[in-house]
Formats: structure tokens, C-alpha cells, sequence
């Protein structure tokens, strides 16, 4: 439980249980026996007043028994009380009032019999009474699970871990450059559980402020958190991977170029027939007539026809 708030929890009124006794004699008036049992619990120098059934797990309580007796019937009477706590401790003795403590939370039933003894000629009474406590886990601690620095204009999920027991209300708030609301507005929201889960796109950046507000039945524990915005790097990153992919595209057209393999064409064929015709020309001359074919490709070169003089 958070001491620094204790001095703003108020008391609340006394009245926590009022009840008949059941008596076991049945010639007893059972309306003479009527009590109330109040509850408080000490936590440093504050003392609350517990009426509604639920208490602090591990811290001191004190339990009293205030009799209901305006015609002072039971002024010269002895009482005996015996104290069953629920949870397997019974403490016994002559005063209304016990101490103790639940260590852990959970449901327990308070059970407490009085007997009443007036006199020697009275036959002895005995009381019930009977309440439900629910022992709850104060709030002392609100822990932030995960990193505390988020990018802008992206959806971004916080997760925070409260010590207490639920079901607890939560008001929750951001508040851009850690400018105070003069409004005092919150979103409110029921945690059925340990885990809070808070959705939130911050749309500037630097240092931001979340200040959170947990309460349950018996504690209230408020806290802030500085969270740091930065900048969007998906933009750079699309950039960055653009020119990487020129050049990768530059160089590979490179390398193709490079490594390309270079055919030469053959000056002469592999195979080939060469014909030397010579002829006598009617003024004298001689004429050589020169044919080459090739056999490889199975085609014929025209003729080259060469005049000279032999």
C-alpha cells in the first residue's frame, strides 16, 4: 500500500456488521444479545476502517466485538470469546477484540462464539456470529514491461505488471512532451487481471508522459512513466534498399558484359577445292580461270576470272 496516499483515503463509517446471536437456550430472549464486529488495519501511522468485507493480505488487523446493550442487561456478566479466523488459526480469550493478520489473499468465513455467563442461577448463553471476508493483495508496484523508447505514427503495445489483487480500475493517460492536462481527463478501464495491455500511436516525437492511476477495494498506487519518440526509420530504410537494388542491377549488367564470350570468324575455309583452268584466247592471250568452293558448307563460290598473259 502506497503511504504516501493514506493521509487521502477517507474512513469510512464504522458499521460493519451487525447481527442476532444464536442462542442455544431457546428460553432466551435473543434480541438481548446483538453486537457489531469492526475491522481495521494499520499500515504506519494510518488506521483504516474496513466495513465492507474486504481486507489487506499481510497487514496487521484488529477485530472487535462492540456488544449492542442500551438496557445494560449484560453489565455484570463474564464473557468468553473464541475467534476462528478461517483459515485454520483459532485464538480463544476474555476480551472482545483479537489481532492477526491473513498472509495471503483469498476468501476465508470469520467465525466467532461468545458465551455469556450472568450468574449462577442464569444458565449460560452462547453467541454465532458469522462474515465473509475477502482478503485482497494491495497495490505496491506498477512495472513497465518492454522498452521505453517507441517509434512516431506506429501502433505500439505496452504492457505494464501490477502487484495487487484484481479486479482493480485503472485510469490511464499520455501526455505528449510531458505538458500537464489542466483537464484532469482519463480513460478508465477494468483490469480483471496482473496484466494492463495499452494500445497507443504517438503522432510526435520526444519525450512523452503516461501517467497511470490503480486502485482496488483497499488500496490506490499512482505512478508516471517518461517514454522517448523517434523518428520513423522505414522511410530511410525504403531508400536504402532502393539504391542497393541499382546498384546490384548496374553491376550484374556489368559483369555479364565482362564475361560474354567473343566468336571469330574464319578467314579460310577449313576444307576447301581450288581449280586452275587455263584457256587460249583467240588474239594470243592466255586466260586463268580460278574456282574455290567449299566443301564444308556445300556451296560454290562464283567464279574469279583473272586475265594475264602466259
Amino acid at each position: 500500500m502506497d503511504r504516501k496516499h493514506a493521509a487521502s483515503i477517507l474512513l469510512l463509517p464504522v458499521l460493519v456488521f451487525l447481527g442476532v446471536a444464536k442462542c442455544d437456550n431457546p428460553l432466551t430472549d435473543l434480541e438481548n444479545i446483538a453486537g457489531k464486529l469492526v475491522f481495521y488495519q494499520k499500515d504506519g501511522n494510518a488506521t483504516y476502517v474496513r466495513d465492507t468485507g474486504e481486507l489487506a493480505s499481510d497487514v496487521p488487523t484488529e477485530t472487535t466485538f462492540e456488544l449492542f446493550d442500551p438496557q445494560q442487561n449484560f453489565s455484570t456478566a463474564k464473557f468468553s470469546y473464541t475467534w476462528d479466523l478461517g483459515n485454520g488459526e483459532v485464538i480463544q480469550g476474555n476480551e472482545p477484540v483479537v489481532r492477526y493478520h491473513y498472509a495471503s489473499s483469498g476468501n476465508y468465513t470469520l467465525r466467532l462464539k461468545i458465551g455469556v455467563n450472568m450468574t449462577k442461577f442464569t444458565p449460560a448463553l452462547t453467541g454465532v456470529y458469522t462474515k465473509d471476508i475477502q482478503v485482497l493483495d494491495a497495490i505496491k508496484s506498477i512495472e513497465l514491461k518492454g522498452p521505453s523508447d517507441y517509434e512516431v505514427s506506429q501502433t505500439t503495445g505496452l504492457a505494464f505488471h501490477v502487484d495487487g489483487s484484481p479486479p482493480m480500475w485503472v485510469c490511464w493517460r499520455f501526455l505528449p512532451n510531458c505538458v500537464p492536462d489542466t483537464t484532469g481527463g482519463c480513460t478508465l478501464t477494468m483490469l480483471y487481471e496482473n496484466t494492463l495491455w495499452l494500445n497507443h500511436t504517438f503522432t510526435s516525437v520526444g519525450f512523452h508522459c503516461l501517467d497511470i492511476s490503480v486502485r482496488n477495494d483497499i488500496s490506490k498506487l499512482q505512478t508516471s512513466f517518461s517514454l522517448f519518440v523517434r523518428k520513423n526509420n522505414n522511410g530511410n530504410m525504403l531508400f536504402i534498399l532502393s539504391c542497393a537494388a541499382v546498384l546490384v542491377a548496374t553491376f550484374s549488367f556489368i559483369a555479364i558484359i565482362a564475361c560474354r564470350p567473343r566468336h571469330h570468324r574464319s578467314q579460310i575455309a577449313a576444307s576447301s577445292n581450288a581449280l586452275f583452268l587455263k584457256s587460249q584466247e583467240p588474239d594470243g592471250h592466255s586466260r586463268i580461270i580460278f574456282n574455290v568452293s567449299s566443301v564444308d558448307k556445300e556451296e560454290k563460290e562464283p567464279l574469279v576470272l583473272q586475265y594475264g598473259t602466259y
